[in-house]
Parts: structure tokens; sequence; C-alpha cells
């Protein structure tokens, strides 16, 4: 057993070394900036949104609201391209300046009377004729948006998909002048224009992308206002409403040496990070901002709502699902994210994230660092663990200060994060320093042994050597079905896994512990525990089945919290744990095996290796716990057992008869188990005879008994159901001795 010493001087230098390389780590760490730093970092400046929202605008911006009272009046959506030049005539009329749609037409009106003519071919001659002398609602819509002053929406995809190209279709251009330099390297770059119908974009006085993408956690903090989309520079929505309510002169870009730094758009400047994309001072969703469409529709909206507005058409009503995460709110309509930039340009309180503010944080925590690691070694834990203090406050504060006074985004939490743990660091090493005394084989030992096992090694602590004894042991393995899919959904969020699975295993570990187990070891997602050693227990076999019947009702539970912290949380996602364990008795070499530096009390011997292959064939079987036959004649009088096959295990040429554990003594005394089990013995028989028939006939009547019982033996069932139907149509070889052979572990 290796003892950790250190003293003096050179303890110091090493504890230093320690953090000048844990400090360089984090900084590399940081330059990287993988998912998890920048997510926590959005996090924290979402919350800073949260503590100092935008004040409430009174800018002449109003959202002409496609909501649920809106449906009820005039029907589903989309609507008649007429009923959408009604309401354009509307808005029009009562004084707005400019009309932006946060939908794109880009599809043939239905309900066009062209389109009824000839999606209708019964129709009478007369009434056909009647109808293409209508003009078509895109041409009604088209001269409704002519006598106007409207900017159409338009978006942009990713995916070179060939049924949204534009090629027939030209792409007005916007006009536009370069100051500084050429923005398009930097320019986000979309190869797809998801347009309106032609007759409908020409007559349109601005055009203007409502393309917004969310962060990858979901959350919408950056809005692009200008990009390129099929080698054309486009404006965001927000900002070619913009424009065109101030003339439609043309739009400019200014580019520094890091990339964009702004537009100006309508003579205001807006700033931009190097890509072209606002940080928007996000406010709480407000009703005060919408009139319903159907109101203006019907002459009910008020007309100072309209008159001299700026006004944005998009929607609100839930089944049309057009909805965003924001910093301050989990569901707010998307076209409000475009009145608020709007609201934000024209009250110039956008928020920045300045180009040198990583240089800064960086500069900032490794100073700070050099300083904790100087001065932590030479003062006592108390006055390290004010001056962490100290330190840390004054990162939070600046950075409030900074966003609450200056609107800039600086993240305090790499430099706390970072400073706490070399804090951490350097105070254990001073701990470490200061107790210079042996470790106890207590403390050593009891976070990963049976509290028996360390209490022993703590009276005898001569059997800490190499080496074990023969004994009769029985075996547990358990393990997570379907972890690699589980640990999938976790990938962007590490932690949410490691805190799924702490509290999977903890449940797990008690129910073992609690029958006087001994954990050997975890493996990832998996647990080996053994019975019988060190303390001698008689009884270990039904001490096992006993725990892992209390793991499978543990687990039980463990979904049923998932499922209600699911329900109360909505975003939250359940995760359905399920287990398979397999049991096995024999006899073990068990004893402390390893190196004359690092060992562990484990067992060994084909007991343990069958053990893992038992529980391997858990979900094949459908079921939750296997048993091998020396495990199952000692329970099979006091538990709910029952033979399941005959297997060649892969990697054993002798087969092993199994068995499963459905329940404890209360169901091996009902009768419908004894049934159940008389059917199932009867199944295997004519099964192993090739009576097919038979073996169907006593194999139907094993589902309905076990669903009586509340024993989950339906996959079992089906395996045999295709197995009989498989030897029916390709029967087994004449010496065919029923023994199944496992192809997997």
């Amino acid at each position: 057993m290796r003892l950790f010493k250190s003293a003096g001087s050179m303890g110091i230098a090493l504890s230093r070394l320690a953090g000048i390389v844990l400090l360089l780590l984090l900084l590399g760490l940081r330059v990287a900036d993988p998912l998890f730093l920048s997510a926590i970092r959005n996090q924290s400046f979402d919350f800073f949104q949260r503590f100092h929202p935008r004040p409430v605008s009174t800018q002449p911006i109003t959202i002409v609201d496609i909501d649920e009272k809106s449906l009820e009046q005039v029907g589903q959506w989309p609507w008649p391209r007429s009923e959408v030049a009604r309401l354009i005539d509307k808005l029009t009329a009562m004084g707005a300046i400019v009309v932006g749609f946060d939908v794109v037409f880009a599809e043939p009106d239905r309900l066009s009377p062209d389109r009824v003519a000839a999606d209708n071919p019964n129709l009478p001659a007369s009434v056909k004729a009647d109808l293409l002398k209508l003009p078509s609602n895109e041409k009604v819509l088209a001269d409704a948006i002519q006598k106007s002053r409207v900017v159409v929406g338009e978006t942009s995809v990713r995916l070179t998909d060939a049924t949204l190209a534009a090629g027939d279709r030209a792409i007005p251009e916007i006009p536009h002048a370069a100051l500084g330099g050429d923005p398009l390297p930097y320019l986000l770059k979309f190869p797809r224009l998801v347009q309106n119908l032609p007759v409908i974009s020409q007559a349109a006085a601005g055009h203007g992308l409502f393309t917004v993408e969310p962060d990858p956690d979901g959350i919408f903090r950056r809005v692009p206002l200008v990009m390129m989309v099929e080698d054309h520079i486009r404006l965001g929505l927000s900002a070619e409403m913009l424009r065109v309510a101030t003339g439609g002169q043309a739009f400019a870009t200014r580019t520094g040496g890091a990339g964009l730094e702004g537009i100006v758009v309508g003579g205001v400047f807006v700033p931009t990070d190097g890509n072209g994309r606002v940080f928007p001072w996000f406010n709480a969703s407000s009703r005060d901002r919408y009139v319903s469409a159907g109101s203006v529709l019907s002459g009910e909206a008020k007309p100072d709502r309209i008159a001299g507005h700026m006004v944005v058409v998009g929607t609100s009503a839930v089944g049309l699902e057009d909805f965003r995460a924001t910093p301050v709110a989990n569901f707010m309509p998307g076209v409000e994210i475009h009145a608020q930039i709007i609201e934000n340009i024209l009250t110039q309180q956008f928020l920045s994230r300045p180009g040198y503010a990583i240089g800064m944080e960086l500069v900032f925590t490794f100073l700070a660092g050099l300083f904790i690691i100087w001065l932590v070694p030479k003062i006592g834990a108390l006055y390290a663990f004010f001056a962490a203090f100290c330190v840390l406050g004054v990162v939070a504060i600046a950075t409030l200060w900074a966003f609450y006074a200056q609107r800039m985004l600086i993240d305090p939490t790499f430099p706390i994060g970072a400073l706490a743990a070399l804090f951490m660091l350097m105070a254990t090493a001073n701990y470490i320093r200061e107790e210079q005394q042996k470790r106890q084989i207590r403390s050593a030992f009891g976070q990963y042994l049976s509290p028996a096992l360390v209490d022993r090694l703590a009276d005898h602590p001569e059997q800490l050597v190499l080496g074990g004894e023969t004994r009769e042991l029985t075996l547990l393995f358990t393990d997570v079905r379907g972890f690699t899919t589980i640990s999938e959904s976790f990938k962007t969020n590490p932690q949410g896994l490691t805190r799924l699975m702490n509290r999977f295993l903890t449940a797990l570990s008690k129910a073992i512990l609690d029958r006087d187990g001994t954990i050997d070891k975890y493996m990832g997602d998996a647990i080996m525990a053994f019975w019988n050693a060190p303390v001698d227990l008689p009884d270990h076999a039904m001490r096992a089945c006993r725990a892992a019947l209390d793991m499978l009702k543990t687990v039980e539970n463990l979904n049923a919290q998932s499922r209600q912290d699911a329900a109360q949380n909505p975003g939250e996602r359940v995760h359905e744990i399920k287990i398979g364990v397999g049991i096995n008795s024999g006899q073990c070499v068990v004893g402390n095996m390893g190196s004359d530096m690092r060992f562990d009390y484990t067992a060994l011997g084909d007991t343990v290796n069958l053990a893992s292959r038992l529980e391997g064939q858990s979900k094949p079987y459908g079921v939750g716990v296997i048993l091998g036959d020396t495990t199952a004649a000692v329970v099979a009088d006091a538990l709910a057992v029952i033979e399941i096959d005959l297997l060649r295990v892969k990697g054993k040429n002798e087969p092993e008869r199994i068995h499963t554990l459905l329940g404890l003594e209360e169901m091996m005394g009902d009768a419908a188990f004894q049934s159940l089990k008389q059917a199932n013995l009867s199944m295997l028989q004519h099964y192993r005879s090739q009576q097919w028939d038979a073996a169907a006939a006593a194999l139907a009547e094993i589902g309905p008994l076990a669903e009586r019982l509340g024993a989950d033996l339906e996959h079992y069932v089906e395996l045999y159901e295709a197995r009989i139907a498989d030897f029916r149509a390709n029967p087994p070889d004449a010496g065919w001795d029923g023994v199944y052979v496992a192809t997997s572990k």
C-alpha cells in the first residue's frame, strides 16, 4: 500500500507545480471551448437577462397576430390569399408604416378560383368559365402588396434539397454598400432560399429573411441581421422592415480585421458580431405588443395601435407551433423575436460581446490563478478560503456590473470555475502536506469494499497480500439494457448522465449491501457482487436472489419517479432504465488479486464467468433475472423459479440449465404460479421431444397465467413461438438434444 508523503519546501514546490499545470490545462480547455463550456457560459448570459431584462419599450411596433381567435373567425391557416390581401388593405388604410410577414407564401393558393376550376373537372363549363375570369388569389394579394409598403418573409435552409432550389425564380437584389472591406467571407451562408411565389415577390417593397437559428441547447440568443443565401446578400426581416420603412435606400456593412462590426440600415448603425449576428436584449413576452388579426379584419382593432406603427404579421396560435425558447422565456412566439429586435435597433439597446472579451477573461484567469498558487500555500485554510471567496466575488460582481451598466456580456463562469478548481487543488495539497501521517486502512478501502471486509482488514492488515482462498460463492452481475442509447441522449449533457447513473448505481448498491453482499466492482453501467466472502453466509444463494428482486423493484420505483418528475417538468426527458441480472453459485477463488502496487479483493473462476454470461442472456429471453442451475436448485423450494432453457453459453462447451426468478414466497404459494410452472415444464418437455403442436398448446397457457401473476413473460413466449415456427419449417437434426447455443455474450 503506497502512502502519500510530503513535507516542507518540497511539498510546497510540488503543489505549486501541480497548480501551474492545472492552470495551463484549464486555459487550454477554454481556448478549445468545448460544447459544455459554451453551454455553461450561455446559461450565465441568460441569467443576466433574467436578472436585468430590457425595460419595456414604447416604440411604434405592433404584432398583428394570427391567434386562436383569428382562426375561429376566418378559418384554419393558411388563409386564402384574398383574405391576406384584405388584411393588408385594412392595415394600409389604418396607417401602417410598413407591413412585414413572418410567413412565406411559397405555394399556390389551393382556394384560388383558377385552382378550384382545375381541381374540380366535373364542374359545369359555365361555372368553370366564370371562375377563370376571376383574378387569381395570388394576383389579388400582389395587387394589395403593390398598393402598400410590404416586406415579404423568406427563409433559408442549410440542407441542399433540390426541391427548394430557386433556379427558375429570380432573387431580387437588395442595394448594398461595403465599408471597410469585403463582408462575404464572414457572413453565415445558406445554400437554399425558400421564396414567395414570383407574382407576390415582385410586388413587394422588400424581402426579409426570418431565419433564426438556436444555440446547441435549443435557446435562441443570437439572430443574424445579414447573411448570404445562394450567393446573394440578404437582410433579416427586422432590418429589412426598417430599411423599407425609412425609404428603401441601400444598407451598408462595416467590416474590420476580425469580421463584421455592424450594419447601417435606415441611417442607424447596428453593431453585430463578426458573422453579422446581434445579441438581442430581450424582455418578457407581452400581449401589449399584439393585436389580433381577426380584430383588424372585423374593424374592431383600435386605429392608434396601427397608425404610424411598423407592423409584423405572425402567429401565436398553438397549433401553428411557431414558438421559440429565449433567455427570458421558454415559449416566445417567433414573430415577437423580430419585433423585439426592431425595438433593440430603434433604442440602440443591443447586448455586446466584445472581440477582446475572451482575451480579457483568459488574462484575468491567468493572473488571478498565479496569485492563488502563490498565496494559498503560505496561509492557513481559513484565510485561503476567505481570499478565494473575495476573488470569486469580485469576478461575479464585475461581470454583473458590466451587463447592468454597459450591456456587455463578460463570462463569469470560466474564471470562477477555473479559480475554484485551483483553490480546491491548492487547499487539498495544503491538507495533504499538513496531515503528514499514514492513511488508515479503513479510509483507504472503505470507499469501495463492503463494511464487513473493511472491518476484517482493519483487524488483520497482514491480509493485504496477493493471493486468495477457494470457497463457494454466489455471484451476481447486473447491467443496464440499452445504455448506449441512453448515453447518446446525454451527449450534450455528460453531467446529466453522471447524475442519472450515480442515482441508479447508488440505489442498486444499497439493495446489494442491505442483503450483506460484497460489491466487487463497477464496470460503467454494470455491477459485480458476491455473497459468502469475506463473511460466511450459509444462505448466500437466497440472499443474492432476494437482492435481485429488490433491485428490480428499486428500478421500477426509480422509473416511476422519473415519470413523475417529467410530468412536473414538461421539458424534461424520461429515461426508462431496464436491467438484467445473472446469478450463479459455485466454487471460486476469492482474495486480493493484482500487483504489489495495486490490488483488489475480487473473485475468479468459471462460476464468475458463467454468472456474467447469464446476465447477458436476460435480454434475449426478456426476463429480469436468470439463475444458474446450482443457484436454482437451492432456492426453488422457497422462491418462484421456473426453468427456461437448456443453454450452451458462448465460450463454454457444457450446456447449462437456466431458470428465471419471478417472485418471492407469496408468488410461490399462488395457485396461478403452480399452474404456470406446470404449463412451462410441459412446454419444455414437448419442445425437447419435438412435439411442436403440444409445445405450442402449452405455451399458449403461459401468457395469461403470467399476466395474472403480474409477471412479464411476453418476450419469453414470443421467443419460443418463433423457435417452434422455425423448427416446424426446418426440423432439427436427428441428434438434436434440445440445447440452444447462444451466439452472443
